[in-house]
């Protein structure tokens, strides 16, 4: 572990696998859904707001505006497919099982059992009320990437609690 690992008070968790950031952008397990942003297939400027509910299963996917996914109707389309590939790289497979309440009864599960498990529940398409926010949290992760890099503390991160020293 790095020095700064050490240091934080907060707990850093490595990806179970690296992946590739292009199709799915950003995911993530809150808000007792997994979520995230979707590349669209066809169209460079179209993203994908898709999302899975704890539990329940209950699947929403629309475009970055709020237009409805065209595959989405009555099952999981591609992006939700890809949302949970992408889900299993970035937490481990049994990690997401768990956060989903999916029961996989399988000691290796993997992402398509996952889907083989939640899609055989016949879980409803959801409302796509969460795209709005899980939409401006992506944003809000890009514009990091575009800050040059310093040691000063940047105002938004101050609830982060101070160190002794820069790592």
């Amino acid at each position: 572990m790095s020095v700064w690992e050490r240091s934080s008070t907060a707990r850093v968790v490595p990806p179970a696998r690296p992946r590739k950031l292009a199709k799915v952008p950003f995911v993530e397990l809150a808000d007792g859904r997994l979520q995230g942003v979707v590349s669209s297939g066809s169209d460079v400027g179209r993203v994908y707001v898709s999302s899975i509910a704890t539990g329940t299963y209950a699947f929403a996917c629309s475009t970055n505006n709020n237009r409805p996914c065209g595959g989405a109707r009555g099952t999981y389309c591609n992006h939700i497919r890809a949302l949970v590939g992408e889900a299993v790289l970035q937490y481990g497979a049994e990690r997401v099982a768990r956060y989903l309440k999916a029961d996989t009864s399988d000691a290796e599960p993997d992402a398509h059992k996952l889907v083989a498990v939640m899609t055989a529940t016949r879980p409803e398409q959801g409302d796509t009320s969460a795209a709005a926010p899980v939409f401006s949290r992506f944003l809000r992760h890009l514009a990091y990437l575009e800050l040059e890099p310093i040691t000063a503390p940047l105002p938004e991160m101050q609830w982060f609690p101070p160190t002794r020293k820069v790592a």
